[in-house]
This record gives structure tokens, C-alpha cells and sequence, in this order.
């Protein structure tokens, strides 16, 4: 099934960054990183963590069907969310975490696709929770995960985010 194939390329390439993100967050300690947010993160491991398994079982559970002409375009979808992960990750370099860590006193990105977007990456996430589950049909995930994901970023993530950010970097 297309489907399974892609979550498991999802869940390795979630495991990839936290590799990278413990690695990053690591160097931002030793130079003085200071964490916020940590009251959220947990939610938002365990709604990522259900983006991955509530499809299947959506699909599993509740037979949806197969349905090539959403199938295709949501797979594009998928890979240019991936795309645009990577390409905010590559921008950020070190600065880049899975968590809310800023270094302070480093400079604010304003390159690659910060250049246009406050928060590219959040878009490439919102873009990826609602495609990935409509490859095979998991409309009940694909909106689930988008309604909570929109409760999460713009309730607790993005405004922590911005106060950390104006606070230790000197704001965007």
C-alpha cells in the first residue's frame, strides 16, 4: 500500500531529525541556548506521532478506498512539503530544532524561505498533515490532524516562538 510505504519514509525521516535536532541542540546549549515552550512540545511529538499510525488505521478500520486522482496530487503534496522541511532546515543550519531554542545575540535568518514566510516550516508541516493521510482516502485524519495542528501552532508554538525570539534574538 502506497500509503504505509510513505508513513514509514515519514517516520524515518522524522527520526532523522531528531537526530539532527538533539545534535543542534547540543551546540546551542554550549553557546547559551535558552529553551521555552516546553509545556507543548509533548503534545506536539504525540500529534505527529498520531499522523503516522491514525491513517493506516483509518484506512484499515474504516475500508476507505483507493482514489488515484487524490492519491497523485496528495503524494506531490507530501514530497514538496518534504522539500520545503528540508530546505528550511538547510537555511537555519544549527539554528534549526525540532524544540524552541535561541541562542542569544545570534542574528535572525531572513534567507531562503524566511525571506517571503514568517514560519515556512509550519507551513510544510500544516501541508504534509493534510496530504499525507489523503493518499488513501483518511479524510477523518486529515482533518483531525489539521484542526489540532492549528490549535497547537498558533495557541502555544508560534507565539512561543515569537516572545523567544523577540526576547533573546531581538525580534523579526
Amino acid at each position: 500500500m502506497l500509503l504505509v510505504a510513505l508513513v514509514a519514509a515519514t517516520a524515518a525521516e522524522r527520526v532523522a531529525e531528531l537526530v539532527l535536532s538533539a545534535r543542534h541542540a547540543r551546540w546551542a546549549f554550549a553557546r547559551g541556548g535558552v529553551e521555552r515552550g516546553r509545556g507543548h512540545f509533548p503534545p506536539m511529538v504525540a500529534l505527529h506521532t498520531a499522523l503516522l499510525v491514525a491513517p493506516v488505521v483509518e484506512v484499515v478500520v474504516a475500508d476507505r478506498p483507493f482514489l488515484p486522482w487524490l492519491a497523485w496530487p496528495a503524494v506531490a503534496a507530501v514530497l514538496a512539503a518534504q522539500a520545503l522541511r528540508w530546505w528550511c532546515i538547510a537555511t537555519l543550519g544549527r539554528q534549526w530544532n525540532t524544540r524552541v531554542i535561541v541562542v542569544p545575540g545570534l542574528p535572525l535568518v531572513a534567507r531562503g524561505p524566511y525571506r517571503w514566510l514568517r514560519h515556512p516550516n509550519y507551513v510544510a508541516v500544516a501541508l504534509e498533515g493534510l496530504a499525507l493521510p489523503l493518499v488513501h482516502t483518511a479524510w477523518v485524519t486529515a482533518l483531525a490532524f489539521t484542526v489540532l495542528n492549528a490549535v497547537l501552532l498558533l495557541g502555544a508554538r508560534i507565539p512561543t516562538e515569537e516572545r523567544a525570539l523577540a526576547e533573546l534574538a531581538g525580534g523579526r
